[in-house]
């Protein structure tokens, strides 16, 4: 299984780790971090449309936060995304 990572456990970053999937598996997240308690159902809308719109729909998605703003979440899981492409076939 390919893994791809973007990001930091800086203050104001985010580590995103994003994992293949079987597909039709749909996206499994984890959310962990200082600001999941308060903005754990943003950062979840912020992955799921990012994701929809590069197309994917079976990803296993880590994030690591540590105050990142939405814009922030968004590029760090595009680029997980594009790294994982660039080391195999992602559907």
């Amino acid at each position: 299984m390919k893994t791809a990572q973007a990001g930091t456990v800086e203050s104001m970053d985010c580590l995103v780790t994003v994992s293949e999937a079987e597909p039709g598996t749909g996206l499994s997240l984890t959310l962990a971090g200082s600001s999941v308690a308060r903005f754990s159902k943003a950062m979840e809308k912020a992955v799921r449309e990012t994701l929809e719109s590069l197309g994917i729909r079976d990803l296993a998605v880590s994030v690591q936060d540590n105050g990142a703003l939405d814009l922030v979440l968004k590029a760090r899981v595009e680029a997980a995304v594009a790294r994982l492409k660039e080391g195999g076939e992602l559907a």
